[in-house]
């Protein structure tokens, strides 16, 4: 029997790390040869003992109460996105081998993203792209049907240069991606893409190991866009119902602003219909000496 990985420990263990001694207001006495805060300062802080917060992180003890939690979350400075994830690591949940059941878009949804006057895409568990209108290809070729976001993001030139921030963009991306997976890691999906990532991206191993989280949820997106140049969007995530995670992502402008007019240059261009064969064979005719 395969021994369950050791979620809690390698997350208190890195985020224990990310806080520094002043931070914490713990004096600091000589040379330290540790990142961020030791074990036992930690256990201080917390109120427990040094010996149990070390069973926590070596993973001998797994369920720690909801007391001791958020002891630990205010010592290593959490946010409630990073507090709630770190409380389902710890929330009894039995684990179970199933087979990986293929993500399905809602017909309703499909339908919705084809008739949206916005680039909108739908937005799997694993951030696959499962659907995409034309408005959001037209945004970034990438956001395609069987595109992944992640992969494009961290490991495509073109989608990077899209992003005149691409380092903070990578790192929203994926506390995003860490929320929504939460404690599914042996998922063959999830195993394959983070194996994947890590052989293929220093920045990728490097922001992974943090173990940040952010609830997938609005924010403001900049672009750098190679037609209509500087684009400041609106970014909305909406959790399709009766879906496992599913997500509708929708970007839009706010009204009156250059973005709002360059993004309906970029999508009168996209919805421009493709000149038949007939046509085009025309055009050539009349172009011919």
């Amino acid at each position: 029997m395969t021994e369950e990985p050791n979620l809690l420990g390698a997350f208190l263990r890195a985020r224990r790390e990310l806080v520094t001694p002043e931070e914490a207001g713990v004096p600091v006495h000589g040379v330290r040869r540790v990142p961020g805060l030791r074990r036992e300062e930690v256990a201080m802080l917390a109120g427990i003992s040094a010996d149990y917060y070390l069973r926590l992180e070596r993973g001998r003890d797994r369920k720690p109460s909801v007391q001791v939690l958020d002891s630990l979350a205010r010592v290593l400075r959490l946010d409630d996105d990073t507090r709630a994830y770190l409380l389902g690591l710890a929330a009894d949940r039995p684990r179970r081998a199933r087979r990986p059941r293929r993500e399905t878009v809602p017909t309703g949804a499909a339908k919705l993203v084809a008739l949206l006057p916005l680039p909108a895409f739908i937005e799997g568990r694993y951030f696959d792209v499962l659907a995409a209108n034309p408005l959001a290809t037209a945004l970034s070729p990438r956001l395609v049907t069987g595109g992944n976001r992640l992969r494009d993001v961290f490991l495509d030139p073109a989608e990077q240069a899209l992003f005149p921030d691409w380092e903070r963009a990578c790192a929203g991306l994926l506390a995003g991606f860490r929320e929504a997976v939460g404690t599914d890691t042996d998922n063959p999906r999830f195993i394959e893409l983070v194996g994947e990532l890590s052989l293929a991206s220093p920045l990728f191993r490097r922001l992974w190991a943090r173990h940040d989280v952010r609830h997938r949820g609005g924010a403001t997106v900049p672009f750098t866009h190679p037609q209509v140049g500087e684009l400041l969007l609106n970014r909305e995530k909406l959790l399709i119902s009766g879906t496992d995670g599913i997500m509708l992502v929708v970007y839009h402008p706010d009204a009156g602003t250059d973005a709002a007019d360059k993004l309906a240059l970029l999508g009168s261009a996209a919805l421009e219909p493709a000149p038949s064969p007939r046509q085009t064979a025309a055009e050539q005719g009349r172009r011919a000496p």
